[in-house]
């Protein structure tokens, strides 16, 4: 069979050729090509089976809390039979020279290693040294890690430290490994280079447009609450601190509201964040709920939302309907790690139903059905907290490929110290989810990266699995 190669092509041909299995960075690398660059081009050798793709789980490993305290001052058992060194002690006394530190599991350590006798006395039981300890495994794979931030290492040798609290962290880093086929090995580059017209190469495959999954996926969530009978509603990215926090009896310390979980826009703050009226009375829900100084100061924040809930409750307290069935969709922004389950940027939708006899077994009624519309079957709900809703739910679904059961919305009826401030009287049921947590299910990935990566074969053969 006869190929065309464009020149990016031919350089990572080349570059395979004298070094088998690299990934897609270290051909960046190599080459001195782009990311994308570089994707494109292995997505094409795929498509002329040239180049094979595979996926590779990379493992890491870094010291947690524990971890960095042990390496600076040794392992809690290391610590005991430090303290008997110099003769037997009751535990009264080891366990205040161990302050803070996990007394029986060093017990249970050094007694396993053999360091320690435990003696049954009048008094009490004592601790004895019964043989000088060597360094063993544990220890030197501390040191070992602690000596380079997420060093490789064997993972059944870590095992033991695995599975005490916060000693060691795994990092999984997913890769995509590049090899070339038979037939991408045996493809002359020089007499491609010749510029001869090849006359029995194959002729390109042409792609029909489509629709982006995640698209795809945003836009059947919409239909399908428009056919449920919901109105969808829009607002601004950017919110003052009082309409994405205050407004739902987010206290003004909560953890969701610290710089590690919010993006805050630098120096800007809201002039006029709602009427004097709404002001006072989610103030005084504050003081008389939460028991503390409500600052107005706090709430001027300008954020980038957190949550499209912020644009439901500033309609529904500019609106007061006594009946409604709306919904809100679109981008929400968390200071989240990237990682296969956490974007900093993401998909939301947002729904609430008023009216004056509606209870929880509505809204669990409601949920049933919108994911029995989109494919999902299988659901069960189980109580959780939310500061602004009570009672709160939360909803679970069963994915028949992952064979096990993925949380999904948050539910609930807003809290009477969200709805009496704003002047709405009737009952609120609310809920809201991220949208990609759904694609992942309906396209079977356990990567939500993937719906953001230039994976053209991936873009162009996706098909739902439910």
């Amino acid at each position: 069979m006869s190929h065309v190669l464009h020149d990016i092509e031919k350089q990572i041909v080349k570059l395979l050729k004298s070094t088998p299995n690299l990934t897609e960075e270290q051909l960046a690398q190599e080459t001195k090509l782009s990311m994308d660059q570089v994707r494109r081009g292995v997505e094409w050798l795929r498509q002329k089976d040239l180049a094979n793709v595979t996926d590779t789980t990379n493992l890491s490993y870094s010291l947690g809390k524990n971890g960095l305290d042990a390496l600076k001052n040794g392992l809690p058992e290391r610590r005991l039979v430090n303290l008997v060194k110099d003769g037997p002690k009751t535990f009264d006394e080891i366990r205040s020279s161990l302050q803070g530190l996990d007394f029986n599991a060093a017990i249970a350590h050094a007694k396993k290693n053999g360091w320690i006798n435990i003696e049954k006395t009048d008094t009490g039981s004592k601790i004895s040294l019964q043989q000088e300890p060597t360094q063993n495994s544990d220890e030197k794979l501390i040191s070992s890690i602690g000596d380079s931030s997420q060093k490789i290492a064997p993972q059944e040798s870590l095992k033991s430290l695995m599975e005490r609290p916060d000693f060691i962290i795994e990092h999984k880093e997913k890769r995509k490994l590049v090899s070339l086929t038979e037939t991408g090995k045996n493809i002359d580059l020089e007499k491609l280079d010749s510029g001869a017209i090849d006359v029995e190469a194959d002729v390109p495959h042409v792609h029909a447009a489509r629709i982006h999954p995640l698209k795809d996926t945003i836009n059947e969530i919409r239909d399908t609450f428009v056919h449920l009978g919901f109105t969808e509603i829009n607002g601004n990215l950017s919110q003052s601190s009082f309409w994405n926090f205050d407004a739902l009896f987010t206290p003004q310390d909560h953890p969701a509201r610290e710089l590690q979980d919010t993006f805050y826009l630098k120096g800007l703050n809201a002039k006029q964040i709602a009427t004097p009226t709404q002001i006072k009375n989610v103030s005084n829900a504050h003081k008389k709920g939460w028991r503390y100084y409500w600052d107005i100061q706090e709430a001027r924040k300008m954020v980038l939302r957190t949550h499209t809930t912020c644009v439901t409750i500033k309609h529904l307290a500019d609106k007061k309907p006594d009946e409604a069935r709306m919904f809100s969709l679109g981008r929400v922004f968390r200071n989240e790690k990237l990682s296969f389950k956490h974007l900093a940027e993401f998909n939301q939708v947002e729904g609430v139903v008023v009216g004056k006899h509606i209870t929880l077994r509505d809204l669990m009624g409601i949920q049933k059905e919108f994911y029995r519309k989109i494919g999902l079957t299988k659901v069960k709900f189980w109580p959780t907290f939310f500061p602004y809703t009570e009672p709160s739910l939360q909803s679970m679904v069963y994915n028949e490929k992952l064979g096990k059961w993925i949380e999904l919305f948050g539910m609930g009826i807003f809290r009477p110290e969200v709805t009496k401030p704003l002047g709405i009287t009737k009952p609120v049921l609310a809920w809201g989810g991220g949208i990609e947590r759904i694609a992942m299910l309906k396209f079977g990935l356990d990567d939500v990266r993937e719906f953001y990566n230039n994976n053209l074969s991936w873009l162009r053969t996706a098909t739902k699995c439910q």
